[in-house]
């Protein structure tokens, strides 16, 4: 056992999709793909929905395996380790619920003590999550939604009453990634886990490409990363005053391009209201003989 001091490294994300059906998971998944590594031959999706990743096939040439039933985590296992030799920058899982469907209707046809049958299954879902979290590459996974219910009494019956939204997987399996998604039926995102600290108090937004590369800048700010950018810092004030004091469009956006993407987003809000005051063209007046009048 040895201390070292902790020190920043290159990260792989782990992260997470979580919607209904039609919540938009595999169009965004393929979209924060892109952003993530920039090419679509680096992207695999591991397509347990029958055949649903190629309906985005106009978006890039991105590979996909289609993963046929039984969907055991040994096949999640093999199907991330091909990727893996194919050497793929990001995989993406779609979707992870089918393993889980699969645990719980194996451990079903079990007879015995239920408890003790679950030390069967157990130690193989736990090997298929494990593969995704060391595997040394990005990994998107999508989850299905279902309603969630709770048993509350009501004039002495217990009733049930919905409570949201909860992820088919096993409890606590959304704790495991280092970003969950929320995807509603409008396919608007908000993050229920962000250890980024990126999008945790953001509103509701659309995930774009250019999601990916935020979250590819983060992971990529290593010792190496992190010293340059601390070389370029601005300070807040000053880079604010540089802001307003541009004078026209170009300058404003020559600026944003010369910043990294999360300074970038960080006074997004500054520049997006910077630029409306610049293209912003009072509305004009005129006297009651139609003569402008100023």
């Amino acid at each position: 056992m040895q201390l070292q001091q902790a020190e920043r490294k290159k990260a792989f994300i782990k992260m997470a999709l979580q919607s209904c059906a039609g919540g938009g998971k595999s169009y965004s998944a393929l979209l924060l793909a892109h952003g993530l590594c920039n090419n679509w031959q680096k992207i695999a999706v591991i397509d347990a929905e029958n055949n649903s990743a190629s309906l985005y096939a106009h978006l890039g040439a991105y590979n996909v395996l289609d993963l046929q039933p039984p969907f055991s985590p040994e096949r999640y296992i093999q199907a991330i380790q091909t990727c893996i030799e194919a050497e793929m920058e990001v995989i993406i899982i779609d979707g992870i619920s089918q393993e889980w469907d699969y645990i719980i209707e194996e451990h079903s046809k079990l007879t015995g003590n239920s408890f003790t049958n679950w030390s069967k299954f157990t130690p193989r879902h736990n090997a298929f999550i494990q593969k995704m979290l060391q595997t040394k590459a990005h990994i998107i996974a999508a989850i299905r939604t279902k309603q969630d219910y709770v048993l509350n009494e009501k004039n002495g019956k217990m009733v049930p009453e919905k409570v949201g939204l909860k992820g088919v997987m096993r409890d606590s399996t959304d704790y495991e990634f280092t970003l969950v998604f929320d995807l509603d039926v409008k396919h608007y995102a908000t993050a229920s886990k962000d250890r980024t600290s990126l999008f945790m108090d953001l509103p509701a937004f659309q995930i774009s490409q250019d999601t990916g590369k935020i979250l590819a800048a983060w992971c990529n700010q290593g010792k190496a990363q992190v010293q340059e950018r601390e070389d370029t810092y601005i300070e807040p004030d000053a880079l604010l005053e540089q802001i307003y004091a541009c004078q026209d469009v170009d300058t404003l956006k020559d600026l944003y391009m010369s910043l990294d993407v999360i300074t970038q987003k960080e006074y997004n809000v500054d520049f997006s209201t910077r630029k409306n005051q610049l293209v912003y063209v009072p509305p004009q007046t005129y006297s009651t003989n139609g003569t402008h009048r100023s």
